[in-house]
């Protein structure tokens, strides 16, 4: 039987793709945070039915200008903790993006071991990335980083600089929590210290910011995070600038502020990078790509059933919080799902 589509996964990759070009120009170099999956996106590809799991690949590869850091973070590299649709550990799944990466002919500058505190498991690693021909950068841990962006300031002068030549650089990640943004940050730091231009933007597939905060789309993202506790808001920033409304979530919210004032010390602008808001910051075409909204609202349905009863497995394992599937309750509940 023929699967039904509500995604046009060649129109997603030519949008996004052009609207990145159109945000790089006004760059002499941007950083460019991918969150989500790049690699493999098996989540967008359930809820979206015609997207290709491989699609943020394809949009990199039409970018001729681009390279990739990547970042990792030394707790992780500690941690038992396994992502994704293939349950991973960090290191393994540093790994497979990284082959994934040459197998598209995607150029990594660098693979960047971030938060490091004397950890062994990360210097392993690192060890292991050299043997593998990759330049490896370990960046230490900011001491009193959320005390003030001062703190954060200070610490991004005492990052060594990676070398970049592309226009457009990838800062992406293992996962969430990863440092992207600290990495990105510090990148802009030197570059404007040195007289490039550089700018910052990110690239989120969900939730999606045009669609419904109600829509089962944007809800089956806050199942999928019900184990970090992310939650769906409008974005405050956006409504005060536009007296519009946009779909964001909790965490990117608090941290926009927090970016915010950071890119105010380094660039010395009212509005860094001409930003007044998360979404204004954000690059999302998802809905543009949608051709069957009922397929999608179903389908996303469908992923929410699926993250209940993995969090539900995974509690009777010892693997999974009561807190997670109290929140799965409330979700289930909010997508009007009675099981």
């Amino acid at each position: 039987m023929q699967v039904k589509k509500g995604f046009d996964s060649d129109k997603f990759v030519r949008l996004e793709s052009r609207e990145i070009s159109k945000r790089a120009s006004k760059f002499d170099r941007i950083y460019l945070e991918f969150g989500g999956h790049l690699c493999y996106d098996g989540h967008a590809s359930r809820v979206l039915p015609g997207y290709r799991p491989e699609a943020k690949l394809e949009i990199i590869e039409r970018i001729k200008d681009i390279e990739v850091i990547y970042c990792v973070s030394s707790r992780d590299i500690e941690s038992r903790k396994r992502l994704g649709d293939f349950r991973l550990s960090y290191t393994e799944q540093t790994l497979r993006d990284l082959k994934s990466f040459k197998k598209h002919g995607i150029n990594v500058s660098a693979v960047v071991i971030t938060m490091f505190s004397g950890q062994s498991a990360a210097m392993k690693f690192s060890i292991q990335l050299r043997k593998l021909g990759y330049s490896v950068y370990i960046l230490p841990e900011i001491k009193d980083y959320l005390k003030g962006p001062r703190y954060a300031v200070n610490g991004y002068k005492k990052y060594d600089y990676i070398n970049v030549n592309s226009k457009i650089v990838v800062v992406t990640g293992a996962a969430g929590g990863s440092g992207k943004m600290a990495t990105a940050m510090s990148q802009v730091y030197h570059d404007l210290k040195s007289g490039v231009n550089a700018g910052y933007a990110k690239v989120e597939s969900f939730p999606v910011y045009n669609l419904p905060i109600s829509h089962p789309v944007n809800i089956a993202y806050e199942a999928a995070t019900a184990d970090l506790g992310d939650f769906l808001v409008y974005d405050p920033y956006h409504f005060a600038a536009y007296n519009k409304k946009a779909v964001n979530y909790n965490r990117d919210v608090k941290n926009f502020s927090i970016l915010r004032d950071i890119a105010r010390i380094i660039t010395k602008e009212k509005f860094p990078f001409g930003y007044k808001s998360p979404t204004d910051m954000g690059i999302n075409l998802e809905k543009s790509a949608i051709t069957d909204d009922s397929e999608c609202r179903n389908a996303a349905n469908a992923e929410i059933v699926r993250r209940n009863e993995f969090y539900s497995k995974e509690f009777k394992k010892g693997r999974e919080s009561a807190e997670t599937l109290r929140r799965m309750k409330q979700i289930m509940k909010k997508a009007k799902i009675f099981l």
